[in-house]
C-alpha cells in the first residue's frame, strides 16, 4: 500500500474512532444525566407528602376564604398564634406588642422575614395587608375595630375605636393573614411568609406546594406538599388505604377499625374547640317562640348521636364550650325526649291532630339545612327529621354547599346543622362576638338580644381574666336559657396517616395549623 493511501486509510480510521468515542461519551453522559435526574425525582418524591382535606375551596384569598386553606397549607401566617397547651397568645410574625389602655397598640415585627417573592415583610407591607383585610371583609372590620394604622420601619401603631383588650387575640384569625398585596393574583396565588410557597392551584381540587428555602423559622425538610380536597369521607379513607395519599383529615368514622388493622396506618382522635350545633333562624315566625326552640332542643338525643354516628369519637354537648375550658358554665340537666318536646309545643299553642303538629290549622313544618363536607352533619339532620316526624313535625332537609355563604344570603330556612370553632383564640370572646353579637360574622340565627349584646360589649372591654370568665359564663347562660341555637356534641378531630412515612404530624385543637415546617418524612 502506498504511503498516501496508507495515510488516508489511517486518517479515516482515526476519524471514525474519534467519532465513535464521542458518541459513546455522549451516550454515557446522557445515561448519567438520566440517572441523576431519576435520582433527583426519586429524592423529591421521597420528600413529598400528600395531604387530603375534607373541605374544598375555589379561592385562596386569605382575607375572605372561609376554609382557611392558605394558613392551613403553610402559605400564610398571622401576626400572633395560639399556644394551645396554655390557651394563650404567642408571637409569630410579630415579636412583641403593648397596649395598656386597650385602644392604642404598638406591635413590633420580626426583622428577618421575607415574602415568597423575596420582598421584605416590613411595617408598610403589614399595614397594607391589614388595610386590605378590613376592606375586603366586613366581618374583619367589625371584629378588629381598627380606626388607624401607622407604619414605621418594623413597628406598627394601631388605634381601635374603643377599649378592646382582646384586640391582639383577634389577630390569630386566619382572615388577617399577612400577604404581599402588591401581587395581582391574590385569588389564585397569594404570596405569604409561610414555610411553603404555592406552585399550582386547581380550584376545588388541589394545591401543589414547594418548600420556601428562605423561610424565617427554618426551612422544612420536605421538598413538596400536595394539599388536595375530597368532601366524600369514604373516598378519603379509600385513598389512604390504597396509598394514594399520606395523611387524611377526618376519614370516614365507619372505616376507622379497618384502618387501624392495616400495618403502618396510625389513627388518632383529638378533642378540639369545636361544637356541632343546631342553628336556629330567629327571624322565622315559629322559632321566635322560645317554647318552640326548647321543643327542638328537647328532640335532640345527643348521647345516641355520639354513640351511633360518631361511634364515641365525641362528647355530648350542653353548651358551646367544652366543659374542660375554664370559662365553660356548669349547666343543670335539662329534660329531653319526645314527650318533653310535645309539652313545650303545647305551651306555644300547638296541638297534635291526626298525626300532625299544628297551630290555628297550620302544620308545623321546618326546613333544615345541612352540608356534606362534614359527613356526620347530614346524618344528624336525618336523625332529627325522623324524631320530629314521631310528634307530627315535617322536616324538609335541604343540602347546601357552602353554609356560611348560604345562611348569610338566604333566610328561607328554619334550622341548620352547623359546626363551629368556639375557642380558637383560647377565649370565649371570639365565639360570643361572632355568633351572637348583631355585627358578628357568624350570627346566622339573626340574634339581636339587647341583654346579651350588652354582656358581650362589656366582655369586649374587660381586661381582668377572672371578670372575663364571669361575663363569658353569663353570656353562655343567657344563650342556654333562651335557646339561641342548640348544641349537639363536641366532635373529636380524627386524622389517619401513614406512620411509616409521615414524621411530626400534630393534630391541633384550633384546627388552624396543619402543614408546618416541622412536618416531614422518616
Amino acid at each position: 500500500m502506498k504511503t498516501s493511501k496508507l495515510f488516508s486509510y489511517i486518517k479515516n480510521r482515526s476519524f471514525t474512532i474519534v467519532v465513535l468515542c464521542l458518541v459513546l461519551s455522549l451516550l454515557a453522559a446522557c445515561g448519567a444525566s438520566d440517572s441523576a435526574g431519576n435520582e433527583g425525582e426519586a429524592e423529591v418524591e421521597d420528600n413529598h407528602i400528600h395531604f387530603l382535606y375534607n373541605f374544598s375551596t375555589n379561592s385562596l384569598d386569605p382575607h375572605v376564604d372561609s376554609s382557611y386553606v392558605p394558613l392551613r397549607a403553610g402559605i400564610t401566617e398571622t401576626l400572633v398564634r395560639l399556644d394551645e397547651e396554655n390557651l394563650t397568645i404567642e408571637p409569630w410574625l410579630a415579636e412583641s406588642w403593648e397596649g395598656e389602655d386597650g385602644i392604642n397598640w404598638t406591635i413590633h415585627l420580626r426583622e428577618d422575614i421575607t415574602f415568597h417573592n423575596g420582598k421584605e415583610m416590613d411595617a408598610e407591607a403589614v399595614k397594607a395587608s391589614l388595610d386590605r383585610a378590613i376592606t375586603e371583609s366586613i366581618a374583619m372590620k367589625n371584629a378588629l375595630k381598627i380606626t388607624e394604622i401607622k407604619a414605621d420601619g418594623h413597628t406598627l401603631e394601631i388605634t381601635t375605636s374603643e377599649p378592646f383588650p382582646e384586640f391582639i387575640s383577634e389577630l390569630v384569625n386566619p382572615n388577617v393573614s399577612i400577604i404581599d398585596v402588591t401581587e395581582e393574583n391574590i385569588l389564585n396565588k397569594p404570596i405569604g411568609t409561610g414555610p411553603f410557597e404555592l406552585e399550582a392551584f386547581v380550584p376545588g381540587s388541589r394545591l401543589e406546594l414547594k418548600r420556601y428555602d428562605d423561610y424565617w423559622d427554618g426551612a422544612s425538610t420536605l421538598y413538596k406538599v400536595t394539599f388536595s380536597f375530597n368532601e366524600d369521607a369514604n373516598a378519603r379513607s379509600l385513598a389512604l388505604r390504597s396509598g394514594q395519599v399520606d395523611i387524611v383529615y377526618r376519614p370516614e368514622v365507619e372505616s376507622l377499625e379497618t384502618l387501624k388493622q392495616i400495618d403502618g396506618i396510625h389513627v388518632e382522635s383529638t378533642a378540639t374547640f369545636r361544637v356541632h350545633q343546631m342553628t336556629m333562624n330567629m327571624q322565622r315566625e315559629s322559632l321566635q317562640d322560645v317554647h318552640v326552640r326548647r321543643a327542638v332542643d328537647a328532640l335532640i338525643n345527643r348521647q345516641e348521636i355520639v354513640d351511633t354516628i360518631l361511634l364515641g369519637h365525641g362528647e355530648a354537648a350542653v353548651g358551646p364550650f367544652l366543659p374542660s375550658l375554664p370559662f365553660a358554665p356548669t349547666y343543670e340537666e335539662r329534660p329531653t325526649g319526645a314527650e318533653v318536646a310535645v309539652e313545650y309545643l303545647k305551651e306555644a299553642g300547638y296541638t297534635l291532630q291526626d298525626g300532625t303538629m299544628q297551630k290555628d290549622g297550620e302544620p308545623l313544618t321546618l326546613t333544615l339545612l345541612t352540608y356534606p363536607a362534614r359527613a356526620d352533619l347530614p346524618l344528624i339532620a336525618q336523625v332529627f327529621q325522623s324524631d320530629a316526624k314521631q310528634i307530627g313535625i315535617d322536616v324538609d332537609i335541604k343540602q347546601i354547599d357552602i353554609p356560611e355563604e348560604y345562611m348569610a344570603s338566604n333566610r328561607d330556612w328554619d334550622l341548620a346543622t352547623y359546626s363551629n370553632l368556639t375557642a380558637p383564640r383560647g377565649d370565649a370572646g371570639y365565639y360570643l362576638n361572632a355568633t351572637y353579637h348583631p355585627t358578628g360574622a357568624l350570627n346566622f340565627s339573626g340574634a339581636e338580644e339587647e341583654e346579651l349584646t350588652a354582656i358581650i360589649d362589656e366582655l369586649n372591654q374587660t381586661v381582668d381574666y377572672g371578670k372575663r370568665a364571669v361575663l363569658a359564663e353569663k353570656a353562655a347562660d343567657y344563650v342556654n336559657e333562651n335557646v339561641i341555637n342548640s348544641f349537639v356534641l363536641h366532635p373529636s378531630t380524627i386524622v389517619a396517616y401513614n406512620e411509616d412515612k409521615v414524621d411530626n404530624w400534630v393534630t391541633t385543637r384550633s384546627e388552624y395549623y396543619m402543614i408546618t415546617n416541622q412536618l416531614g418524612v422518616k
